[in-house]
């Protein structure tokens, strides 16, 4: 574990990169980092070639320290780059994998901690699928309307980044349609976040697409968080007017989350000093690529500084969730799971399960059962385990 206290400020810069200094300041491009040819090997057996996503039973407790959150066990295995994940109204879990493009879904068995997988297929998208190296099935958000479950999610295809919906009946989903098209897509910067927020609409996160002024122009979907109708419409009293813009300023946010009082904070790769959360504004510009980290001076007017930073080969920060009075952020470089607290102006960082478990990428709220955490392995930055990839049962 390791504990850091940084403040919404420049002059406490130095809290931040006390930490940093514990590795050379790599580049966090994207997923993790360049091309991350460093990055520190999962220590585990050799990797697994078993099927994709083997249901799991109840494997003992990981050890951890008296008020340690505790890995208890494994809900599924086997998986493929597991990036999204969305509970349905009957309890039972939605999964996308990143490079099969399929569907999974999780059912619990009886009154046990044992989950069942079932491949629902794959997403099929017109143009068809682009190839790309973060790109793919990302993010997935879900709804319920009129006792009807609605399924959206966030894919690469050859022309570009965009939202597809669906209907699902319990077994089978309907045919994918577009709801929002257009973002700017690339090998690295693709963003893929897709959550419905307090006030009921569609957020989705989107990249730079390489294009780092894109990021600072109002008229382009890259490089932003956008907020959206269930149709794909622009929400009513969006700050751009007739636009899905809702802030602008960010390299590559791959995390939203909303804290108790419906305040909503992002996950941000930076570039190659600082990785960021921040509490996001409606209207708001969050820097990029004018700064990075923490404005200091310059051409710095009107830009929102983050609520915390990290070094990039520390975080690479992916998913984000609130819980427990607590955002978690799977950090991908960092081999981590941050856990922040917020108090006012002071924020409490601390680290858990630090290389453990390889890449920590999607996080998520699962009511009595903790937090699950996925893990990114097969990604083509890790190295996998046995079982991985695999979504994880951690106790706060």
């Amino acid at each position: 574990m390791r504990e850091v206290t940084v403040r919404r400020s420049p002059r406490r810069l130095s809290a931040v990169i006390a930490v940093g200094l514990v590795a050379p300041l790599l580049a966090a491009c994207g997923d993790s980092g360049s091309s991350d040819p460093d990055a520190s090997p999962t220590p585990s057996p050799s990797p697994s070639d078993s099927p994709t996503g083997s249901a799991s039973g109840s494997p003992s407790e990981s050890p951890t320290a008296d008020g340690e959150p505790r890995v208890r066990g494994a809900v599924a295995d086997d998986l493929r780059v597991p990036w999204g994940i969305s509970f349905l109204s009957d309890g039972s879990a939605l999964v996308t994998e990143r490079d099969t493009w399929k569907v999974l879904h999780l059912t619990k068995q009886g009154e046990g901690r044992s989950w069942s997988t079932t491949d629902l297929g794959v997403v099929s998208t017109d143009p068809g699928q682009g190839p790309s190296v973060e790109g793919g099935l990302l993010g997935i958000a879900t709804s319920t309307e009129a006792g009807v479950e609605r399924v959206f999610v966030y894919v690469t295809t050859a022309d570009d980044n965009r939202v597809l919906a669906t209907t699902f009946d319990g077994e089978r989903l309907g045919s994918w349609k577009p709801v929002l098209t257009g973002i700017p897509r690339a090998d690295f910067h693709d963003g893929g976040r897709i959550a419905f927020g307090p006030d009921g609409f569609l957020y989705v996160s989107t990249g730079d697409a390489g294009t780092p002024d894109l990021a600072q122009d109002e008229k382009s979907l890259a490089g932003k968080i956008l907020r959206i109708t269930a149709e794909g419409r622009p929400a009513p009293g969006n700050p751009f007017g007739d636009s899905p813009v809702y802030s602008i300023g960010h390299r590559n946010v791959q995390g939203l989350a909303w804290d108790d009082e419906g305040q909503l904070y992002a996950s941000e790769f930076g570039a190659s000093s600082f990785d960021e959360l921040n509490r996001i504004q409606a209207g708001a510009n969050y820097g990029w690529p004018r700064v990075e980290g923490f404005a200091d001076g310059g051409n710095t007017r009107g830009l929102t500084d983050p609520v915390a930073v990290w070094s990039t080969d520390e975080a690479s920060p992916s998913g984000l969730a609130w819980a427990d009075g607590s955002f978690w952020l799977g950090a991908l470089r960092g081999e981590r799971l941050w856990q922040v607290t917020i108090d006012g102006d002071e924020v409490d960082s601390t680290a858990h399960f630090v290389g453990t478990y390889g890449r920590m990428r999607t996080v998520v709220a699962a009511d009595d059962d903790g937090l699950w955490v996925t893990t990114s392995n097969h990604d083509g930055r890790g190295d996998p385990a046995a079982r991985d990839d695999r979504i994880l049962r951690v106790r706060p």
